[in-house]
């Protein structure tokens, strides 16, 4: 074979093998299996959500929401993002929630994931696999309703619009979802719910959160941003501290009363014009809200287990008691523990791994 005809051939071959490569991989990772989870009871004293009845001012109705639950207010409803990239996370967070909570049959899963026929229909048959008995449901995101406010981050997975859902809860879920726990995928409870759930919101406040005070603040925005005094002073008389977007507490007749949704909007139509912060859709969140939520202690959320943006470096517990464990950053636990590389920490989330070893699947 002539060398010019052996190297096109050669360069062929490469090509197929790692397109195949690559196809197997993305199929590894769309077809994983995961173990049924155990069957959680409420205690005696769990209030009853059966005979609460919806709305009838309220647009969703129970016809449409089958099961009582998902318009109670005697329900913990959690908020979570759902893709096939995190999948094995979330599977995590939501059996560390039942198994940790004292009335696990009154939690309505509220799953938000991108809107392809094909995404949604794996996403809910992974789910109801695993928990035959949740109650959940999977909402539909478009993705391009926010992807044309979307600016380049520090890190590309923090681009992803899915990651940009939380700020459109409020017109994802149903008008009689009023209070809803939001959740990253990358986090185990170890602590009941509800009562991160029942935190008091008071007679303004739109969320609570865990929020850091000692965190260098002005590290989230640019130096254009403060060098304008015309956006400097969004912080003039507010005592704006960090605070992570992964665990929050929101009450969503409040959002939807201020269209904080817009306020987020606007932000986000700012930095596509100017450059005024690096770090995907918490900025947004620190412009609107800072200052004005309800710290909830810092337990429930020990964030940064990821390690940073860059290396994701093992991190240890920040002091004090723990209810949440947060691998926010670029290190993930199933990641690390599949690499065979670790980080301490890792040990007590693969407890919650529902995931189908090749051992399991063979016996």
């Amino acid at each position: 074979m002539p060398p010019k005809k052996s190297l096109q051939f050669f360069s062929l071959l490469l090509t197929i093998s790692l397109t195949l490569f690559t196809i197997s991989n993305a199929a590894i990772k769309i077809n994983q299996k995961f173990k049924e989870a155990p069957q959680f009871y409420n205690s005696p004293d769990c209030p009853s959500v059966s005979d609460v009845i919806d709305d009838p001012d309220s647009p969703s109705s129970l016809e449409e929401y089958d099961e009582p639950i998902f318009c109670s207010d005697e329900a913990v409803h959690v908020a979570m993002t759902l893709d096939t990239a995190y999948i094995r996370g979330s599977m995590a967070a939501v059996l560390s929630v039942l198994q940790h909570s004292s009335c696990p049959q009154n939690i309505a899963f509220h799953f938000v994931a991108s809107a392809t026929k094909t995404n949604i229909t794996y996403l809910r048959a992974t789910i109801s696999a695993s928990f035959p008995y949740l109650k959940f449901r999977v909402y539909s995101f478009d993705d391009s309703s926010v992807s044309g406010l979307i600016s380049t981050s520090i890190r590309s997975a923090l681009d992803c619009p899915l990651n940009y859902a939380r700020s459109y809860l409020a017109n994802i879920l149903p008008l009689c979802v009023r209070r809803v726990v939001y959740l990253d995928s990358d986090l185990v409870l170890v602590d009941d719910i509800t009562k991160l759930a029942e935190t008091d919101l008071g007679n303004n406040s739109v969320l609570a959160a865990p929020e850091y005070c000692n965190a260098n603040f002005t590290s989230y925005f640019t130096p254009s941003f403060w060098s304008n005094p015309s956006l400097s002073l969004t912080f003039a008389n507010r005592k704006a501290c960090y605070f992570n977007t992964g665990v929050m507490v929101i009450d969503l007749d409040r959002w939807r009363g201020g269209d904080y949704t817009t306020k987020i909007e606007e932000w986000m139509e700012l930095q596509k014009r100017m450059r005024i912060y690096e770090l995907g859709s918490l900025p947004p969140f620190l412009l609107v809200f800072a200052g004005n939520i309800v710290p909830v202690d810092h337990r429930w959320n020990q964030h940064g287990l990821g390690g940073d943006n860059f290396r994701g470096l093992c991190r240890d517990l920040h002091p004090g008691p723990v209810s949440l464990l947060h691998w926010s950053g670029k290190g993930k636990p199933w990641a690390r523990l599949d690499a065979n590389r670790p980080c301490p920490l890792d040990a007590l989330w693969a407890p919650y791994d529902l995931l189908q070893t090749p051992f399991v699947l063979d016996s």
